[in-house]
């Protein structure tokens, strides 16, 4: 962990901006409505296997195919905004945002690689 000056000036009883939490891991893929939907969907597709079996395999094969376009939408969207933001830029008087943006490419790539 880096030493940050400025927040060690700060003191301690004063509330710190919701720019500076830092979440625990990366911004999930999909909202968690989206996720729970397609969850449910699944499980119950699970669950009613052995008394149907061809309507539960069509429909966790209908899970999978919204979870995927969801996933291909959620990344397109992803993509547009980072784009956006350094695709007009001079790359000699914005290079913290193009690392950024870098960055950010590097750690989506990472996570598709990992799925």
């Amino acid at each position: 962990m880096m030493y940050d000056q400025t927040r060690a000036q700060q003191p301690e009883d004063q509330p710190r901006g919701r720019a500076e939490r830092r979440a625990a891991g990366p911004e999930p893929l999909l909202p968690s409505a989206e996720r729970d939907t397609i969850a449910v969907r699944l499980g119950h597709a699970l669950n009613t296997f052995a008394d149907t079996p061809l309507e539960a395999l069509e429909e966790a094969e209908s899970a999978f195919d919204e979870a995927t376009a969801q996933l291909v939408s959620a990344l397109a969207e992803r993509r547009r905004v980072l784009r956006a933001g350094w695709q007009d830029q001079d790359p000699d008087t914005q290079s913290d945002e193009l690392r950024h943006a870098l960055r950010q490419y590097r750690e989506m790539t990472q996570r598709l690689l990992h799925l």
